[in-house]
């Protein structure tokens, strides 16, 4: 009865920690940047888009590279919130795997 005792306790536990993990991920943004700084933009945890930053001289220009820029600089902000998502996920969960024998975190 005790180990049933200890494994609900700890799921219990790993639930806390995995709210707390999602709490987190929402409050990491990323910046993504393209054209030498000329464009800018930030991402938040869910992947919502949280600003744009163009810098004015881009508007004179064919509206192609702009929209390339936009693009290279989503893609690069894209990459680097997922970098710190997952860096986010293993602070929170160090340890977790070794609290049930045999359980795999699903990341």
């Amino acid at each position: 009865m005790t180990d049933l005792q200890k494994i609900m306790q700890q799921a219990q536990e790993m639930q806390a920690r995995m709210a707390e993990a999602q709490e987190k991920m929402n409050e990491v943004e990323a910046e993504g940047i393209a054209g030498a700084g000329m464009v800018k933009v930030t991402l938040k945890g869910k992947g919502e888009l949280a600003s744009v930053s163009i810098d004015p001289s881009l508007m004179n220009d064919d509206a192609e590279i702009l929209e390339d820029l936009i693009k290279a600089a989503h893609a690069d902000a894209r990459r680097r919130l997922d970098e710190a998502l997952q860096k986010a996920m293993q602070e929170v969960t160090s340890g977790l795997g070794g609290m049930l024998p045999g359980f795999k975190l699903p990341f």
